[in-house]
């Protein structure tokens, strides 16, 4: 097996295994319950319309639902696979103050050579995971993914696939399928967008031949005929989207995308506490098991030091599927 497979393997195994002992994580408080803040700034590094976007939003709703504070704020701060919102994190001095993030930004960071990284912020938990889709317009000629991969492989350049940002998920995705089709990742004609209702508009609007994103952010389009979902990227089918996994279109690919939210660094231990047993009550609460159903999220909460020991092995998995695919040196 080709060391970038192994890789990806790696990457869908550890978030798959890591999420059956998510719920075994315990509230960090000192009493064992979460103290309300007055108000929580939430940060989505990317434009609405996104999976980073989408998490945020329904964070703050299930936050203020359970009442866990008393006012939530989102803001968007979209660029460069996040790591302009990671810049602004760094700065950041207050003490309730969370930033979305996830496997997309571990990418992010090395393709875009980010001066701020994943050690300039506080760990608080993994909250998500979820299965990449692959899908073409409606008026699509591909009907299957290997419809799609055929292509890749005889025109390169001239099939151009929308994503989100440079060497996240999605990239990762496309690359991978592209080499298993017998096609240079080199060669990819990857359009990236910040933000999810970008390459949205672009594939309804027939500008590109295919799309690459959460199951989530694609799913309305899906179930009203605008978009054909051509395959998902798990080890098993999605509930509610006809199509086979990419192993079943006969691409020997697996991977799993997976959202987290951290907080600025240098906080003290009485503030990375409260905010984690914040977040691990929020995801105790009745209003986050609805928000993980209504988007099809699958719950894999990790939270303190194991989301960093996890955070560490994803970003040396991820550099080695991102060299292997020459989307960074």
């Amino acid at each position: 097996m080709p060391s970038f497979a192994r890789a990806v393997v790696s990457l869908a195994v550890a978030g798959l295994a890591l999420s059956a002992c998510g719920d075994s994580a315990e509230t960090s408080g000192k009493d064992g319950s979460a103290e309300a803040v007055n108000r929580l700034q939430i940060m989505a590094p990317a434009d609405p319309g996104g999976g980073w976007d989408g998490t945020a939003r329904a964070m703050s709703a299930a936050i203020e639902g359970a009442g866990l504070a008393k006012s939530t704020t989102v803001t968007n701060v979209p660029g460069a696979g996040g790591t302009i919102g990671l810049a602004q994190l760094a700065n950041e001095k207050s003490e309730d103050f969370l930033m979305v993030m996830g496997l997309v930004m571990v990418g992010a960071i090395e393709t875009n050579q980010s001066p701020i990284s994943l050690d300039d912020v506080t760990p608080i938990a993994r909250l998500t995971a979820e299965d990449e889709v692959i899908v073409v317009p409606a008026e699509s000629p591909y009907q299957t993914i290997k419809d799609l991969g055929d292509d890749l492989k005889a025109k390169g350049r001239g099939v151009a696939i929308a994503g989100g940002s440079a060497g996240g998920t999605d990239h990762i995705v496309a690359g991978l399928l592209a080499e298993a089709a017998g096609a240079s990742p080199a060669d990819l004609n990857y359009i990236a967008f910040s933000g999810g209702g970008e390459s949205l508009a672009a594939l309804l609007g027939n500008k590109v031949a295919a799309g690459i994103s959460g199951v989530s952010e694609y799913a309305e389009q899906i179930k009203a005929g605008k978009l054909r979902a051509l395959a998902v990227s798990g080890p098993e089918r999605v509930e509610g989207v006809d199509a086979p996994t990419l192993t079943e279109g006969g691409y020997d690919i697996e991977l799993i995308n997976w959202r987290g939210v951290v907080a600025p660094k240098g906080l003290s231990d009485e503030a990375t506490d409260r905010l984690i047993a914040l977040v691990t009550a929020m995801h105790e609460s009745g209003e986050w098991k609805e928000a993980l159903s209504t988007n099809g999220w699958t719950d894999t909460f990790l939270a303190g030091e194991e989301f960093t020991t996890f955070i560490a092995a994803e970003k040396e998995t991820t550099s080695a599927v991102l060299r292997d695919l020459g989307l960074v040196s």
